[in-house]
């Protein structure tokens, strides 16, 4: 049974390869065409080929069920075609046999997925977006037009742009007491990370507020006393489905305890540990395309529908998620609802597919 195992395993790794080479190569042609669309000034071909290669782990980690699923399908079917998987069942192995063995070729894929969804994707595709922002000489989007809002306690920080997650421009600083009454703003041309807690602001207008009155007063610098830290500004650089989880998992904590909607980040959070393990969700789902041998043409019937399956399950579980955000369902639910159903889709057709 080892032997069948390792022989299955090296025939869908093969096919997986492909499939991941064939969409990888899809991906990054398009993205080379849009960012070719705008180039201008530093941002030549240089920097969009560089850029284009920076975004290739963020791919991988999204089309990873997906190519799991079509390139167990398409080893699965080639099996079938040529009797190997008659002779595999012949040789003793029930269903249950095959879902263990299943499980046991897709464990290195679900610990590669979330390698890369943790480690490699989110601090490739911050890389990208700074080399971006660098070429264009650029800051960084703004959540509004007024700039980033941020609620850290009893205060509200605006920063109009900023320049990496550690450096800070035209920072403002609105304090308020416990009765939610206005005490001080500090406007600072600058801000600089020092240590946790602490920034440093350059250039400060002071303006205080007290029952006798205005005052106002300027400094070269000032120390800012923060629980703001740089991870908070780097979650602006990439949209949340490119963070890791942990930093997810952060972002979160500083949302809820700042009173402030935290469905979208928690939901992507849950998101990231769950993803990888629908890769053993897609060996199933394409278990029962193997079933049956037919002509010849139905292979390329099968694999078409594995496809079509397989971008359901991208786009619909992103749009699932979404809508999970904007009506603030259970972010858990949320995450993993196509992945259950993925699951019991395969569950049933297994069943269906041994009953006959």
């Amino acid at each position: 049974m080892k032997l069948l195992t390792r022989y299955l395993g090296r025939e869908i790794y093969f096919s997986i390869a492909l499939v991941f080479g064939a969409l990888i190569l899809l991906f990054a042609f398009l993205d080379l065409i849009h960012e070719m669309n705008i180039m201008q000034g530093q941002y030549g071909i240089g920097y969009v080929l560089l850029f284009v290669a920076l975004t290739i782990p963020g791919h991988v980690y999204e089309l990873f069920p997906v190519a799991v699923l079509i390139g167990t399908i398409v080893a699965l079917v080639n099996l079938a075609n040529h009797s190997e998987l008659t002779i595999y069942r012949a040789s003793g192995a029930s269903l249950p046999d095959m879902l263990r063995a299943l499980g046991k070729i897709g464990l290195p894929l679900v610990m590669l997925s979330f390698v890369c969804g943790e480690y490699i994707a989110p601090p490739s595709e911050q890389l990208a977006q700074k080399l971006r922002l660098k070429a264009f000489n650029s800051h960084t989007v703004q959540t509004f037009r007024s700039g980033v809002w941020i609620k850290d306690d009893q205060s509200f920080v605006n920063v109009k742009s900023v320049y990496s997650s550690t450096l800070l421009n035209d920072v403002s600083i609105y304090q308020f007491d416990d009765s939610y009454h206005l005490t001080r703003i500090l406007n600072a041309e600058q801000g600089r990370f020092v240590k946790t807690g602490i920034w440093e602001l350059n250039k400060v207008r002071e303006t205080q507020f007290s029952p006798a009155g205005v005052t106002t007063a300027s400094h070269p610098s000032q120390v800012w006393q923060s629980q703001v830290n740089p991870n908070v500004f780097s979650v602006l650089m990439v949209v949340p489905e490119q963070m890791s989880a942990s930093d997810l998992y952060e972002y979160s904590s500083h949302l809820r305890d700042n009173h402030q909607q935290s469905a979208r980040y928690e939901i992507a959070m849950w998101g990231k540990l769950i993803y990888p393990l629908a890769v053993w969700v897609m060996m199933v789902l394409a278990l029962p395309f193997a079933g049956h041998q037919h002509r010849s043409g139905n292979a390329s019937r099968k694999i078409f529908l594995g496809i079509v399956l397989g971008l359901l399950f991208h786009f619909i579980g992103r749009l699932f998620a979404s809508i999970g955000a904007l009506n603030d369902w259970q972010p858990f639910l949320s995450a993993s609802a196509m992945s259950l159903l993925f699951l019991l889709l395969g569950l049933g057709m297994l069943w269906w597919t041994e009953r006959r």
